[in-house]
């Protein structure tokens, strides 16, 4: 039996708690000592509920089976491993409360969250209680946190969107490009990410829409957008308001291909936006499907044999953070606090996105590659 606890807490129940029952930052609870003995308590932190939980419930299934496999093979040193779920709701506040939590109760590690703004929230308090974190995000904004105990298990904003635009602009030869991004901290970094690798190239966007994170109509954005007649709209939001502007986009006749990056190689995406309007969209993306090698093949079949569904980047970022996070903990003899910090920066790791290796920003892959939705399908660019 895998040793996985739901924790799905309401914020204000949440609230309640943390102001009642939880210790200082970084301060143990008396009746929770650090240990050697005993199992290895993970905390995963992610949106189970709200827009965003398809995030977080790749995520979950992603670290789970990860954690399964470690403790089928006798955990790490002989102790199992107990992954605990926390529902952050997509809510930086309720995910600052659940980081005082976290660090009250005894938790050597953190996978999560897939949020940036969230993880961005929590770290502070993670870092002085010195709990290392491995997070899904990739807004350059986590890497300007500078703390010593926050990792990404993927690429960030810039290497995402200078691979877009090297395949866009120098590749392809298109420069009429719209820019369309959403004011949360995912859309601001990947809106300064391309913008920064579009100037870069002497190209200047003929139209640059910022819309907010909980727009549902894009009407007058897009009809903007039109005017100027671009050859191809670069788009910096989520899954599924990206398959909102899509949907809208092809209602209004704009025909021209989208690009962008994570979320627009998702189910999610291709689902909301629908298959026929989502065609030919660019993705730059470190994992592109579950037929790149071998080693994805064995990943997808053993998460399709899991969960009965197919394997995407999300529970694949998630499946190689925790990897590392595990593989730290074996190497240092269950090490904690800077300790398993310094570990997981010393970790090598080949994993399902890339070979890693962490230096001081806790960035540990920088390359992405070029897809394409073909016949309702992301596949690589030729």
């Amino acid at each position: 039996m895998s040793a996985l606890r739901f924790r799905l807490i309401a914020g204000a129940a949440l609230l309640a708690l943390t102001l009642t029952a939880c210790s200082a930052p970084g301060e143990k609870k008396d009746d929770q000592p650090t240990s050697n003995a005993g199992p290895i308590k993970l905390a995963l932190v992610d949106a189970q509920s709200g827009q965003l939980s398809s995030l977080g419930a790749w995520e979950l299934k992603g670290a789970k089976l990860a954690v399964d496999e470690w403790n089928k093979a006798g955990g790490v040193n002989g102790r199992q491993i107990q992954l605990d779920v926390f529902d952050d709701q997509g809510d930086p506040t309720v995910g600052t409360n659940l980081a005082r939590k976290i660090a009250s109760e005894g938790y050597t590690a953190m996978i999560g969250t897939a949020e940036s703004a969230v993880t961005i929230a929590m770290a502070p308090i993670l870092q002085q209680a010195q709990i290392p974190n491995i997070t899904s995000g990739q807004s350059n904004g986590l890497v300007a946190v500078k703390s010593p105990f926050l990792f990404l298990n993927g690429p960030t904003s810039t290497t995402y969107d200078e691979t877009l635009a090297k395949y866009v602009v120098d590749t392809k030869g298109i420069k009429t490009i719209a820019m369309i991004t959403n004011n949360g901290s995912y859309g601001k970094g990947e809106h300064d990410a391309f913008l920064k690798a579009l100037q870069t190239r002497t190209v200047t966007p003929v139209a640059d829409q910022v819309v907010t994170t909980d727009q549902k109509d894009f009407s007058a954005a897009l009809t903007a957008i039109r005017q100027k007649n671009p050859q191809l709209i670069f788009l910096g939001a989520e899954e599924v308001q990206s398959g909102l502007i899509v949907k809208q986009a092809r209602d209004l006749g704009i025909t021209v291909p989208f690009a962008g990056a994570a979320p627009q190689g998702t189910p999610v995406y291709l689902d909301t936006a629908g298959a026929a309007k989502a065609e030919g969209t660019i993705v730059s993306s470190p994992y592109l499907s579950n037929d790149i090698n071998d080693a994805s093949k064995k990943f997808a079949a053993a998460y399709k044999a899991a969960f009965n569904e197919e394997a995407e980047l999300h529970g694949a970022k998630a499946y190689d953070g925790t990897q590392i996070v595990l593989t730290a903990l074996k190497t240092s003899n269950g090490a904690t606090g800077k300790a398993l910090a310094d570990a997981i920066r010393a970790t090598k790791y080949k994993g399902l996105l890339g070979d890693f290796a962490f230096d001081e920003t806790g960035v540990g892959i920088r390359a992405t590659a070029i897809g394409i939705i073909t016949n309702g399908k992301l596949q690589a660019a030729s």
